[in-house]
């Protein structure tokens, strides 16, 4: 489950990508319709949210990229473009829904959890392994039926982990995945980050490990918990 954000004005995408993120979704932020595209060949992503005026070109153009490439990425057009032939242009163009700006931040991100609830099936919502259970709609996690907590980070790396359960998953990936496209990382933020979340699973006898291949990236699989018959 990752988000994808087309958006050119620094202050509303830094606005939208901090909601985003504490309510605990991955989210990838870039501002032109070259760099949107890029990200969509590398990436599947759930939902795409996108801006209408780009410096590059109209988000229409960018929306039957979409449907070309991800047939299942939902849309959600943001714009300011507020005239009723203007939202229907954008739906006909193949948006799900579109949001007129301003908007209340807390709407948009009810609008993204309603379609990450239509996105995905029950096997895709809820993640198990061991005694570990993830609902990724919910953003929780919970070990033998107990909640858990988790840090905002340790959440994305186990969700990477096991929606692709029991194979390697390269570091690039990983990095992706947790800090995002262009972030700036220090160079062993990755490896510190695995070790706090390996230790935590351990501790909680959660019936999972993490395991480093070394050169390509991590894995996750499952293990006897302790105690275990």
């Amino acid at each position: 489950m990752r988000i994808l954000l087309v958006e050119d004005h620094p202050g509303l995408a830094k606005e939208i990508s901090w909601r985003v993120r504490q309510a605990g979704l991955p989210i990838d932020h870039v501002t032109t319709l070259g760099r949107a595209s890029s990200a969509i060949a590398q990436h599947d992503y759930s939902i795409a949210l996108v801006d209408r005026r780009l410096p590059d070109g109209d988000g229409l153009s960018l929306i039957r990229e979409i449907r070309a490439r991800r047939a299942a990425t939902h849309i959600l057009m943001l714009s300011a473009l507020d005239a009723v032939d203007d939202r229907i242009e954008g739906l006909d163009a193949g948006a799900d829904d579109y949001l007129t700006k301003p908007f209340s931040l807390d709407e948009m991100l009810a609008r993204v959890r309603a379609h990450l609830r239509r996105a995905g099936d029950d096997r895709a919502r809820s993640l198990r392994m061991g005694v570990l259970s993830f609902d990724v709609e919910k953003r929780s996690v919970s070990v033998a039926g107990r909640p858990i907590s988790l840090l905002r980070r340790e959440l994305m790396l186990l969700e990477a982990l096991l929606q692709n359960a029991n194979c390697v998953v390269s570091r690039d990936a990983l990095l992706s995945h947790v800090y995002g496209l262009d972030a700036t990382i220090q160079e062993h933020a990755l490896t510190a980050l695995v070790s706090r979340l390996r230790a935590r699973l351990a501790k909680l006898d959660a019936g999972v490990e993490i395991h480093l291949a070394r050169g390509l990236g991590y894995l996750i699989a499952d293990v006897t918990p302790k105690g275990a018959a």
